[in-house]
């Protein structure tokens, strides 16, 4: 727990502490202990896809008993194996691979976990470590698609604008082993997936695409969204979808009998931790939702429109406080365009500033609790009245830089963005709008 701040004396730095506490909230070594049943009768066979889910393989081998036979194989991103973890490997095999553009390495490693699969028996366990990032970690394709066919879908899916829960829902359909196929492939064993939530709603399914869960969603709907984002396919996977050929596993099929799934951090954890800590700290935090969705600037807008409200006429709260959400904002960017460098926080940050012109009293701080917003190198970045007139002083056009998706540009010239490097953990994104 941080040390109280006094927010006006550096507004900056408050707002980075409660970053900090998002993040030590939703760690594994934290969180994940309680949730471990006791060594079955059989073995027990450890699998897993995630940006956590090396600080989930280390938390669990950790309390693991040493006398307990445990095996297993889990997949990370690269760079995201602890470093603890990375210079004295334990009992379970931790590979890298990439996101959110798959690739070779991921591929192979959800070949492996399939095969680890054979053999399995009632008496045996699997452990299923499952967090955000698992689906493109697990680039399984179905019959008749190849690797770059779906890392070509996965970019036009990142640029098209299209949710969390569409994305997966097309993933699921193109893959052999998410949208339940990993939990098939594991029976009779029993199955306990342990989820680190990244998707507003904390729908199990939705998390890396559900490799252990039923799916509810269908080829219809796959196909749907495809045709709505205009995305390629081969001909042999389109009739796959519309003959349901590639349709993945229900809700009721006899595979999940016996299935436990546990969420052991997600958003609205994250969140509640730092309202506390601002209790904690004689400020007033109000969580205004843990999972919005739809376009960063827009999100914006409705943020500055409530931040404003408070500081000028203090409705519908009083000031000071913080405003607090989380889930999962988009960012599309027009076919055949070349978009800038950036990612959802930093592009919130930009509309945000944009909104408030320079409002006095109002800071902000939008990032991603896995460290990395987009594809760059920063987890996020902040926002102070002057920022306008700071990125002008640096050359910076600040509605151009919008209108062309170039957000990290911008901060990197102000000095203001947040790096933190891989946090080993993944709730998504955090915001904190300070309003003194």
């Amino acid at each position: 727990m941080m040390k109280p701040l006094q927010p006006s004396a550096d507004p900056i730095a408050f707002l980075r502490a409660l970053f900090d506490i998002a993040v030590a909230r939703a760690q594994p070594m934290h969180v994940l202990p309680a949730h471990l049943p006791p060594p079955p009768k059989g073995r027990t066979l450890v699998l897993g896809a995630g940006k956590a889910s090396g600080a989930m393989v280390q938390a669990l081998d950790a309390a693991w008993p040493q006398d307990a036979p445990l095996s297993g194989l889990v997949v990370t991103r690269y760079g995201y194996v602890p470093p603890a973890l990375r210079a004295r490997p334990g009992r379970i095999e931790l590979v890298e691979a990439a996101h959110p553009v798959p690739d070779a390495a991921g591929e192979q490693a959800a070949r492996r976990m399939l095969a680890l699969t054979q053999g399995l028996t009632a008496d045996d366990l699997v452990i299923c470590l499952i967090s955000g990032g698992g689906s493109a970690l697990l680039p399984l394709s179905a019959e008749g698609l190849t690797l770059a066919d779906k890392q070509r879908i996965n970019r036009e899916l990142l640029l098209s604008g299209a949710t969390i829960a569409e994305m997966n829902c097309v993933r699921k359909h193109l893959s052999a082993i998410k949208g339940g196929r990993l939990a098939a492939a594991c029976a009779p064993a029993q199955v306990l997936t342990l989820l680190i939530s990244d998707v507003p709603g904390d729908d199990p399914d939705v998390i890396a695409s559900g490799p252990t869960v039923p799916d509810p969603t269908t080829c219809d709907e796959a196909l749907a969204i495809i045709n709505r984002y205009r995305l390629d396919l081969p001909d042999a996977i389109r009739a796959g979808l519309q003959s349901g050929a590639l349709e993945t596993p229900k809700p009721g099929n006899p595979v999940f009998d016996g299935n436990r799934v546990e969420m052991i951090a997600t958003p609205r954890h994250m969140l509640q931790a730092v309202a506390d800590a601002c209790a904690q700290a004689g400020l007033p935090a109000h969580i205004l939702a843990d999972d919005m969705e739809g376009e960063s600037r827009d999100i914006a807008l409705a943020h500055a429109a409530l931040a404003r409200s408070v500081a000028r006429h203090g409705t519908p709260f009083s000031r000071p406080c913080v405003l607090l959400s989380g889930g999962e904002t988009t960012v599309s960017v027009a076919k055949g365009s070349i978009p800038g460098k950036g990612g959802r926080g930093t592009e919130f940050l930009l509309a945000l500033a944009l909104a408030l012109q320079g409002a006095p009293g109002i800071y902000a701080l939008a990032a991603d609790t896995d460290g990395i917003d987009g594809s760059e190198d920063n987890a996020g970045a902040w926002i102070t009245p002057d920022l306008l007139a700071r990125a002008r002083d640096a050359g910076q056009n600040p509605r151009a830089a919008l209108d062309r998706h170039d957000a990290y540009t911008l901060f990197a010239a102000t000095g203001d963005l947040l790096e933190t490097g891989p946090t080993y953990t993944n709730v998504n994104d955090f915001r904190a709008v300070l309003v003194l």
